[in-house]
């Protein structure tokens, strides 16, 4: 890693602190997104793996591969070890979702990437789980915030209006993904 590199995150990250807390709220997250201007940050932790991830991953306009594969990494298969490429339109979910309920708290990661063998053992062992998972080909996530409840993540994920989401209130989690836009759950 270059001190350039070093450098330049460390100035996005100030930046990214200091513009995330003043953003106003937006029906349309998207239209937010955009309208942000120059970046997008995503903070996540996984008590699977015990990592953390706060990075920006998007500026001027422009995807950051270096935090892309940082996310590909961090959202893997955790039973497996296998890395994906993840969409970022997944992410672009979470972040503005993030946005929308006007938090700096970092989601909890319950799944990111599931390997098709995964999936399937989880298909046995789970309800809900299912048998074309968006999950096998990096396009959905599950998350957790602990200041807000599953269904105020759930209705700022809707509010994106940019994929599915799913209310699991039971296991305290929603689920967003970047397929076709539809909800569903309790």
């Amino acid at each position: 890693m270059t001190m350039d590199l070093i450098s330049r995150r460390g100035i996005l990250g100030v930046f990214a602190a200091t513009s995330v807390a003043a953003a106003p709220v937006m029906a349309n997250a998207f239209g937010f997104l955009r309208g942000a201007g120059d970046m997008r940050r995503v903070r996540m932790y996984s008590g699977r793996t015990g990592e953390s991830l706060d990075t920006v991953y998007w500026v001027d306009g422009k995807y950051i591969r270096e935090a892309l594969n940082e996310i590909n990494v961090f959202m893997r298969d955790w039973r497996t070890g296998e890395v994906i490429g993840i969409d970022p339109r997944t992410i672009d979910v979470a972040a503005a979702s993030s946005r929308l309920l006007q938090t700096n708290e970092p989601y909890m990661m319950l799944s990111g990437y599931r390997s098709p063998r995964t999936n399937a053992m989880l298909r046995r062992t789970s309800s809900g789980v299912a048998k074309n998972s968006l999950h096998m080909t990096g396009k959905a996530a599950d998350l957790r915030l602990k200041s807000r409840s599953v269904g105020q993540m759930y209705q700022a994920a809707v509010a994106c209006r940019a994929g599915g989401v799913g209310r699991y209130s039971r296991s305290n989690f929603v689920h967003m993904d970047c397929g076709p836009v539809r909800t569903w759950g309790s």
